[in-house]
């Protein structure tokens, strides 16, 4: 049995108008036809442990998908990227905890996925400021998101004590761009949904 645990940074974009009615809840019918986004994700701290245990810290992932409006229904393309400088050992862990075979919160969202594409390696860059987030993978994708503002100027707009499957409890909510292409997944965003948060994942194989 491996037990493993991960927190870091996650942040998303997707083509729904703010808030994705999808992140309430998968039942709820998002803005378009389809949705495509992405998460983005910074393992600040992690560990897998099977038989080595493989270090997960520094490492950067990005899930790209595209999905039906109610998002429940299942029927998801998904292509999962990892850091080119990950060990293959790293890209394996990162590679089962997202695809649910690990167990813990991607599991719930790995029964929706359809037509996961063959994941990739490639150099991701992930900028974390106060009130922007934004990736970059080589070739790929550029995306970001930036708080929006509130009344208070100096303190971002938070979903609190919100449940979701990947993300804390509180949330920061944004608006995001992104560009992505791939030949199978294509995303043009623009001053569409966004949030971020710092993330604390467990679980067992």
């Amino acid at each position: 049995m491996s037990h493993w645990s991960a927190e870091g940074l996650l942040f998303e974009n997707c083509s729904c108008t703010a808030v994705c009615p999808g992140h309430i809840h998968f039942s709820q019918k998002c803005t378009h036809d389809v949705c495509k986004g992405f998460w983005a994700i910074r393992f600040e701290a992690g560990q897998v442990n099977g038989s080595g245990a493989v270090d997960l810290a520094g490492i950067d992932a990005v899930v790209v998908y595209e999905a039906p409006p109610v998002m429940v229904e299942g029927g998801w393309k998904q292509l999962i990227i990892v850091s080119d400088h990950a060990t293959d050992d790293q890209r394996r862990a990162v590679e089962e905890i997202i695809t649910g075979a690990l167990g813990g919160p991607w599991a719930v969202l790995a029964r929706f996925v359809a037509e996961p594409l063959p994941t990739r390696t490639a150099a991701i860059r992930i900028e974390d400021l106060p009130r922007r987030k934004s990736v970059t993978v080589a070739g790929l994708l550029t995306g970001a998101v930036e708080a929006i503002r509130g009344w208070n100027r100096d303190r971002p707009v938070t979903f609190r004590n919100i449940y979701n499957k990947i993300h804390d409890s509180t949330q920061v909510i944004a608006q995001g761009s992104t560009r992505y292409d791939d030949g199978e997944i294509a995303i043009a965003n623009e001053g569409t949904h966004g949030l971020w948060s710092r993330f604390r994942w467990t679980g067992d194989e």
